[in-house]
């Protein structure tokens, strides 16, 4: 009997323990949390945020739900504000471009200097290795935890005028671009007229005509069809990449026990893997089929020399050299270097 009483008030202090630990925890974690994302499924972007979510609420047993809000509706659309709601708490987690976010983490720009990425094994030699870490260090001293890698693309031009060969067939061109100033110096110095406009009143400016072209990756194009509006040529010239980015606001991060922690930075790895690889599907293989499934549109696809493409980076020099700057002597060195190494 005394064994038994004993046991029972054991038992008693350990219900009462949890009755007292298991609200505690619980009171920390929000019923659901906020992911920003520009783009929603079907894209691969979108696919990113959507694996993330899946992957993350399943590991912890439902403890961490995750909703996406894609077009970056929390913040009314504009994408250029997104990292900035991230560090104020508006928003509890992204897949973020670099491009959006450079205008408030200077270092970003590197992976929009002119043609420094002449490959996707340039892009990997970035991100994975010494310059990866230190961006992720300097976007951790900015507010947010950095956690994984994913990728948008390299971005291609389209337009409804003519096939672009060189500068010279820029000359006059509109081009829309995104609102990040390299953009505007890139087009300006190859002789176009750059226009900024979010991606929403582009699509109404490149059908009417008032817009030329425009530049995305690649996966945008069959996605949106954009040759229903007046895109009607393509040339891939890999000028720039836009990795994504996983973090997650660092209030909510430091709100989650360690082992939640852990479960959430491997969902960002494992999402990030995947979401690489269907970005680059059908853009890799020797046959490029996304290029073949473009050219059945009725588009005339155009892939530059290695001399064609060099009077691009000569042109786009000028920039490349100012912009130098803003992101970080010291770092643009460290991501030359590590092209330069890289194993193709």
């Amino acid at each position: 009997m005394k064994l038994r009483r004993h046991l029972l008030s054991l038992l008693a202090v350990a219900a009462g323990l949890g009755a007292f630990t298991a609200p505690a925890v619980a009171a920390d974690y929000k019923a659901e949390y906020r992911m920003s994302l520009v783009l929603g499924p079907p894209t691969p972007w979108g696919q990113a945020g959507k694996m993330w979510a899946d992957m993350v609420k399943e590991r912890t047993q439902g403890r961490i739900n995750i909703k996406l809000y894609p077009g970056v509706s929390l913040i009314q659309g504009d994408q250029t504000r997104e990292f900035s709601a991230l560090r104020q708490g508006v928003i509890d987690m992204a897949v973020g471009s670099t491009i959006n976010w450079s205008p408030q983490v200077k270092e970003l720009n590197l992976f929009s200097l002119p043609f420094l990425m002449p490959d996707y094994a340039a892009i990997d030699a970035l991100t994975q290795g010494g310059v990866g870490q230190k961006i992720f260090q300097t976007l951790d001293k900015s507010g947010v935890v950095p956690l994984a890698w994913g990728e948008n693309g390299f971005r291609e031009l389209t337009n409804s005028k003519r096939p672009i060969k060189s500068p010279a067939d820029l000359k006059g061109m509109k081009i829309r671009v995104v609102g990040s100033p390299i953009y505007s110096d890139m087009f300006s110095a190859m002789g176009a007229n750059p226009t900024q406009m979010s991606w929403a009143d582009a699509q109404p400016a490149l059908s009417s005509g008032a817009v030329d072209g425009q530049e995305n990756p690649l996966f945008l194009f069959t996605v949106l069809k954009m040759h229903t509006v007046g895109q009607k040529f393509v040339t891939t010239w890999g000028y720039v990449a836009d990795p994504l980015i996983f973090v997650v606001n660092k209030d909510i991060w430091s709100s989650w026990t360690p082992a939640d922690q852990a479960i959430v930075r491997q969902a960002a790895v494992d999402a990030g893997k995947a979401e690489i690889a269907i970005a680059r599907k059908g853009l890799v293989e020797a046959d490029k089929p996304v290029l073949k499934d473009i050219a059945a549109m009725g588009v005339t696809v155009t892939s530059l020399s290695a001399e064609e493409r060099e009077a691009f980076v000569k042109a786009t020099r000028p920039v490349y050299d100012k912009w130098k700057n803003t992101v970080g002597p010291a770092l643009v060195k460290d991501a030359e270097a590590a092209v330069a190494a890289r194993k193709k």
